[in-house]
């Protein structure tokens, strides 16, 4: 099966809420979900994070760090086929959304129809595929993009561009993710 390909969201935003970036280089798979346990410091209740990549990029992978480090109940694995999973908290955190919008079409109605049983601004929201789609669940949101080699290679290098949008990252510093 092919990657769809990424819709254009909205234009980015200027002024004093521009986006703020990093580009960190990923060697291997223990160090996308190093990155995600660093990641999951960053983050809170309420939070977007919106991850995009060609499949096999390590979307899933970063997302199993991040729930370490967030301290979650139950193994991450790629919510392909059941669409989200929530994952509680195993302390005083906010539990993790993982969702994989590849097969969704549309945007915030579908998200709603997916019943889940918490609050989305109680939780850390993961979505893979979500560009073109989520967006309009909040301004403030954190996206990564992960790109890989493609075609037949063993190439484990990934480079992962981290950008953070809206209010709620116009200062934060996400360099920090650079380890």
């Amino acid at each position: 099966m092919e990657a769809p390909a990424a819709a254009q969201g909205p234009a980015e935003p200027s002024g004093p809420s521009s986006p703020s970036s990093v580009e960190i280089t990923v060697t291997s798979p223990e160090q996308m979900r190093e990155l995600g346990r660093r990641l999951a410091k960053l983050l809170r209740a309420g939070d977007l994070v919106m991850l995009s990549g060609e499949l096999g990029a390590g979307k899933t992978t970063l997302t199993r760090g991040l729930g370490e480090g967030l301290g979650v109940r139950g193994a991450v694995t790629s919510p392909t086929f059941v669409i989200a999973r929530v994952h509680p908290s195993l302390g005083d955190g906010p539990p993790l959304v993982h969702v994989d919008a590849y097969r969704l079409s549309g945007g915030l109605d579908e998200m709603e129809d997916l019943d889940l049983d918490v609050s989305l601004s109680d939780s850390v929201i993961v979505v893979e595929w979500g560009e073109g789609k989520v967006e309009e669940l909040t301004e403030d949101r954190l996206r990564l993009r992960i790109d890989r080699a493609v075609g037949d290679t063993t190439d484990e290098v990934r480079h992962v561009t981290v950008t953070g949008l809206g209010e709620r990252w116009a200062g934060a510093d996400v360099s920090v993710l650079a380890g």
